[in-house]
C-alpha cells in the first residue's frame, strides 16, 4: 500500500505512514488520537497528550518527537509495552527491565493544548522517515544495536558501589537516630506515669505485653502438666513391673512346694 492510498483516519485514530529509512521498501502505519482516560495522571494531561499505538521496536522517543514536533513544542515522549502507569523509576534503577522487541505504545505530551488540535487535523501524504541519513540520535541497528543491548544489561561497578555506599550510610544514620531516640525516651515518664526501662544486651529486648505474658504462662503450665503426667506414667509402669515380678516369685515357690509333695507321695514304703 502506497502512502497516497493510506486513509487519514481509521476508527477514530489518525494514520501516519512511516518507513525505517529511505532505502526501505516496506512501510508501516502508526495510529494516534487524543489521550482520554478515567484516571487522572498529572504526567499525561488529557488536553495536551496524544496516544500512539502500533509503534515498532526500531522507533524511539527521538523519532516520535521529530514526527510530531511540527505540531508544536513537545514536553515529553514516553514509550511503554502496555497501557497504564509506568514502572517506578527507582525500582527500574535497582532491577533493570530488559527491553523487549515487541510493538509499543507512546504518549506525546505537548506544551500547549492547541498542538493536540493541530496534530488531529494533520494529513500525512508522504511516509515519514524514522531514521534519515546522517541522523545521530536515530534508532541503533545492526552490530551496534547488539553491542548496546549487551552493555546495557550490566551495571557500572562504580555506580553500583556508590549506590551500596549511599544505602549503608542512610541505614547507619537511621539506626543511630533510633538509638538516640530510645535513650531520650528511657527515663521520661509517659502520660500514665510509667517509665520505660531497657536492658542493655546484645539480643533485642521484646516488651512483654499482658497478652504475651498470659500466653507464656499457659505454655509453661502445659509443660508442667505434661511432665507430671509423664512422671505418673513412669511410676505406674515401675509399680506394675514390681507386682508382676512378685507374682512370678509367689507362683515359683508354690510350684516348688507342689513338686516336693508329689515326690514325697510317690516314695516307696514297704512297711
Amino acid at each position: 500500500m502506497s502512502a497516497s492510498s493510506v486513509p487519514h483516519e481509521v476508527g477514530g485514530f489518525r494514520v501516519v505512514p512511516v518507513k525505517f529509512n529511505e532505502k526501505s521498501s516496506a512501510g508501516h502505519l502508526l495510529y494516534y488520537k487524543e489521550h482520554s482516560v478515567k484516571e487522572i495522571d498529572d504526567s499525561k494531561p488529557t488536553d495536551r497528550t496524544l496516544f500512539v499505538v502500533n509503534v515498532p521496536p526500531y522507533c524511539n522517543q527521538e523519532c516520535l518527537e521529530r514526527l510530531f514536533g511540527g505540531c508544536g513544542s513537545v514536553e515529553s515522549v514516553t514509550l511503554q509495552t502496555k497501557a497504564g502507569k509506568e514502572l517506578d523509576t527507582k525500582l527500574e534503577e535497582i532491577y533493570p527491565v530488559r527491553k523487549t522487541r515487541s510493538f509499543k505504545i507512546g504518549y506525546i505530551v505537548f506544551d500547549k493544548s492547541s498542538s493536540v488540535t493541530r496534530a488531529m487535523k494533520q494529513n500525512y501524504e508522504e511516509s515519514f522517515i524514522l531514521s534519515p541519513e546522517g541522523q545521530v540520535n536515530g534508532p541503533v541497528t545492526g552490530y551496534r544495536k547488539w553491542c548496546s543491548e549487551y552493555e546495557s544489561r550490566w551495571e557500572d561497578p562504580k555506580i553500583l558501589q556508590k549506590k551500596a555506599d549511599d544505602f549503608m550510610k542512610e541505614f547507619d544514620k537511621r539506626k543511630q537516630e533510633e538509638k538516640e531516640l530510645a535513650k531520650e525516651e528511657e527515663g521520661v515518664p509517659d502520660d500514665d506515669g510509667w517509665v520505660t526501662v531497657t536492658r542493655k544486651s546484645t539480643k533485642p529486648v521484646v516488651t512483654r505485653t499482658e497478652r504475651k505474658q498470659k500466653r507464656l504462662q499457659a505454655k509453661e503450665k502445659k509443660k508442667r502438666q505434661e511432665k507430671e503426667l509423664m512422671n505418673f506414667y513412669t511410676f505406674q509402669s515401675r509399680e506394675s513391673k514390681r507386682e508382676h515380678i512378685a507374682e512370678l516369685r509367689k507362683k515359683f515357690e508354690e510350684d516348688k512346694q507342689r513338686i516336693a509333695q508329689m515326690r514325697a507321695a510317690r516314695k516307696f514304703k514297704p512297711y
